[in-house]
């Protein structure tokens, strides 16, 4: 079957009929007859060359083709009401969309103010926001499903034929519950040694920085626990399980509590993040602001982020 084969009509009627669980419903929400609604879906299973429906008691249910056809169909009326309601906007023709992927290993704080630039645009803008895999998003942005990437890599697989920009630089410093700082603060960092410390997991591109620091300065701590999520190694540095380590913009909505107080900085260690976008998007307004075309700054060019 092709897919010119396919009657779209069929597959709504189908798609009611299935999410109603009823011919007769399904028909009075259509304006049918119950007759032409069971006609027209016969005519949907002879194409598809599978039954799609089953008499389940006095009603009707899926088969395993039904099953898989209805998540098909759900993903296809649902785009097609996302962009019904994207074309009748009014402000369409003036307001700036972009489809921004956020890596699941940049801290959200982080991501906010990446993207901060665009949102001071003279045109309005619309984000929608997706956080996932970087090799995933990067995987999108090559099938046109998003429109740039932020990470906290400057690449990986799948970036070759991308554009790279660094758009913001932070130090790494080191915080503590008060007990731990207490125990740990006297000659840091060499007081670290066997210190009990929070981790992000190896995936993530500060975990080998902070291991070589650690081997620059001559000390060993004790990981005790690994995270993907920084947000979550913060949640158990603050119950006082151990030290840890964040970039230093962050710094404000760590100790907002006075649970953690700041211990040291990892001097030298710096926390970069990268925007990564398909050369075919750099028409884009927002990209070009964000990747410093068109005569407008880089926001990496601020020598104030590396206070």
């Amino acid at each position: 079957m092709k897919l010119t084969d396919l009657n779209f009509h069929h597959l709504r009627y189908f798609w009611m009929v299935a999410n109603t669980g009823s011919l007769t419903a399904a028909a009075e929400r259509l304006g049918l007859r119950a007759q032409t609604l069971s006609s027209q879906i016969t005519q949907l299973e002879q194409t598809l060359g599978r039954a799609l429906f089953q008499p389940v008691g006095r009603g009707l249910g899926l088969t395993e083709a039904g099953r898989i056809a209805l998540r098909y169909a759900d993903q296809i009326f649902q785009l097609g009401e996302q962009m019904a309601e994207s074309l009748g906007d009014e402000q369409l023709d003036y307001t700036l969309r972009l489809s921004v992927g956020i890596a699941d290993a940049l801290p959200k704080t982080v991501s906010f103010h990446m993207i901060e630039p665009i949102l001071g645009m003279q045109r309005p803008v619309r984000l929608v926001c997706q956080e996932g895999r970087f090799e995933t998003l990067c995987s999108e942005l090559v099938q046109h499903s998003v429109d740039v990437v932020l990470a906290e890599r400057p690449g990986g697989q799948g970036t070759a034929h991308l554009q790279v920009a660094k758009l913001l630089t932070y130090p790494v410093r080191i915080f503590a519950s008060p007990n731990l700082k207490q125990k740990y603060e006297a000659n840091f960092p060499q007081s670290l040694q066997h210190a009990p410390f929070l981790m992000p997991s190896r995936n993530n591109v500060l975990r080998l920085k902070l291991e070589h620091w650690f081997e620059s300065v001559g000390v060993e701590v004790t990981v005790v626990g690994e995270f993907d999520d920084l947000a979550l190694l913060e949640t158990f540095g603050r119950a006082g399980l151990g030290l840890f380590a964040v970039p230093a913009m962050l710094i404000e909505d760590v100790v907002r509590d006075n649970t953690v107080v700041h211990m040291g900085d990892a001097q030298g260690v710096v926390e970069d993040f990268f925007a990564f976008t398909h050369p075919r998007n750099l028409n884009h307004p927002a990209l070009k602001l964000l990747f410093g075309l068109g005569g407008m700054a880089n926001p990496n060019t601020n020598p104030n982020r590396l206070d």
